[in-house]
């Protein structure tokens, strides 16, 4: 079973090791190989949002529910993070800079049971493909709500201080379309 509590301490106590990323990583494996835990301790998805686990000047551990069919714009985080999924499946779609702009350099697919370190330098565009809600933990080694970041503009890739209002936004339009949907189903 998934305690919160639990993980929330492992989490802190790995941010002593030699290699902390690595450590959470294995934590956060650890977590999503037992999808059934999470959902039993955390609840079944029923919304997308951001839901803050556990917050400090080092760490910073979020249950992030992506709508059906949601896209997060290409974002930065400026800090290194472990995403882990137990529920659904998560599309990233990664970039870089260069001299002439921010330019796509591959992607990852994140299925149910998997887990990706990213580093601090990572920018990243998610999409989550399916028509229900996937359920992820992140972990990251800051405080994600205080550490000035950077976001881009998805058509024109313009780069922009991150807002989180903006992705709260998103969050709650694609809330929208999961209630009009469920709405409609019935």
């Amino acid at each position: 079973m998934f305690e919160p509590d639990r993980f929330m301490e492992d989490c802190r106590q790995a941010l002593g090791e030699q290699n902390a990323h690595a450590a959470v990583r294995e934590i956060v494996g650890r977590a999503v190989s037992e999808p059934s835990g999470i959902l039993a301790s955390l609840g079944e998805p029923r919304l997308s949002g951001i839901r803050t686990l556990y917050r400090s000047d080092t760490l910073t551990i979020l249950n992030v529910l992506w709508g059906p069919g949601m896209t997060l714009y290409p974002h930065d985080h400026r800090m290194c993070a472990v995403i882990g999924i137990y529920s659904g499946r998560q599309d990233n779609s990664f970039y870089h800079r260069t001299e002439s702009g921010l330019v796509t350099h591959g992607g990852k697919t994140l299925n149910l049971k998997d887990s990706l370190p990213l580093g601090a330098a990572v920018i990243h565009a998610v999409t989550n493909p399916l028509d229900r809600i996937t359920g992820a933990i992140h972990v990251y080694g800051g405080d994600f709500f205080a550490v000035p970041r950077s976001e881009w503009d998805p058509q024109t890739l313009q780069e922009r201080p991150f807002d989180i209002e903006h992705a709260k936004q998103i969050f709650e339009e694609a809330n929208k379309r999961l209630v009009s949907t469920d709405t409609v189903s019935h």
